[in-house]
């Protein structure tokens, strides 16, 4: 009896640790499953993220990603065919988490330069994570000689660190820029209005001793 249930542990804790063996072609195939993936979820939240951002140079900037993401995705659908495969349907968490984290902000915060300043934020964490992934493809595809591929990667890549650098000159030059001007405004009201609600209250004070001085 114990003999069987120490094969029977030996056998399970075997299929436990079995795991898969991929080659080159599996792995840039997942790769490009999960970039897929990624811009699928961007493209369904861009639309709400321009609507969103008060910055006309942004809108501009994210209406242009917008249309890159497109294309991107016609590629892919272009090299899966080539490919005889699938985009399959298995969800990229890791850029969902980064997307429904600009949903949130949407929501919670009111638009101005401050939500513009936390959605470019928002949208250069995505792309750095994009950049990581295409960048991925295009050396596994270059070395599988799979040139489609290795363009549509090289395009991506050069759009996207090129976004990059536009939305942080962007946020440098004029979106913090105009947020510490709406803090120094807002801070400027907060002390005036103090400053109001102490001289009204000196001159309540003065009133009263005058009443109560004798005749």
């Amino acid at each position: 009896m114990a003999t069987k249930q120490k094969s029977a542990g030996r056998s399970q804790r075997r299929s436990q640790s079995k795991k898969d063996s991929l080659g080159g072609s599996d792995l840039l195939m997942l790769e490009l499953q999960e970039i897929y993936s990624a811009e699928s979820q961007l493209a369904r939240v861009m639309p709400r993220v321009i609507k969103a951002a008060e910055a006309e140079g942004l809108q501009q900037m994210l209406e242009q990603r917008m249309e890159q993401g497109a294309q991107l995705i016609e590629d892919l659908e272009a090299a899966f065919e080539e490919m005889e495969a699938s985009p399959g349907r298995k969800k990229n968490v890791a850029a969902e988490g980064l997307i429904n984290d600009l949903r949130e902000h949407i929501q919670e915060i009111e638009a101005g330069p401050a939500l513009d300043a936390v959605l470019i934020a928002g949208i250069q964490k995505t792309e750095h994570y994009c950049i990581a992934a295409w960048g991925t493809s295009r050396a596994l595809a270059k070395a599988m000689g799979i040139e489609s591929v290795v363009e549509s990667m090289e395009r991506a890549l050069k759009e996207g660190k090129e976004l990059d650098e536009q939305l942080t000159q962007l946020a440098e030059q004029e979106i913090t820029p105009a947020l510490m001007a709406d803090e120094d405004a807002e801070d400027a009201a907060e002390e005036e209005e103090s400053e109001g609600e102490q001289a009204s209250s000196r001159s309540r004070r003065g009133s009263g001793s005058e009443r109560r001085a004798p005749h």
